[in-house]
């Protein structure tokens, strides 16, 4: 049996984890197999690539309240403490340097990344949540190449 992803074979790529368009581009799929009713929920959900509950529920809510109630919903939670304008502003401060923000050494750290945030906005952020966030803005983390303390430059040079 050859498995599917998303209705595709296996041999087109197939994301691990989708963005909310795309997973409201699938419910949207559903729509016209769950109105035509030829496929079992177990049919449609081996052809969408989802599990048969999530068939089931968004059989429900079309029921409920028709395709409207497929599309994606606006992700709710806490607004970041930073506006768009601001977060380009701090990573134009990491691409300027450590140094350059008065730290003895060019190592960026989480911690350092929090004072600067804290000195430049006001603004606290626990150092373990700022990696998502970094992240998300593209500034993925280094690590510095270690070189010895008994390295002869003039060895290497040769």
């Amino acid at each position: 049996m050859t498995s599917a992803c998303f209705g595709y074979p296996v041999l087109m790529w197939c994301p691990k984890q989708l963005t909310a368009e795309q997973m409201a581009e699938r419910r949207l799929a559903a729509v016209p197999l769950l109105q035509e009713s030829t496929l079992s929920q177990s049919e449609i959900a081996r052809t969408l690539g989802v599990s048969r509950q999530s068939v089931c529920r968004w059989a429900r809510q079309l029921d409920a309240s028709g395709k409207p109630g497929l599309a994606p919903r606006r992700h709710t939670g806490r607004p970041s403490y930073l506006s768009a304008e601001q977060w380009q502003m701090v990573l134009a401060t990491l691409r300027n340097g450590a140094q350059a923000a008065g730290f003895p050494t060019e190592r960026w750290t989480l911690s350092r990344i929090a004072q600067v945030i804290e000195k430049q906005f006001g603004v606290h952020y626990n150092a373990n949540y700022l990696s998502v966030r970094l992240h998300s803005l593209g500034w993925s983390v280094q690590v510095p190449d270690v070189t010895a303390r008994e390295r002869n430059e003039e060895l290497v040079q040769a």
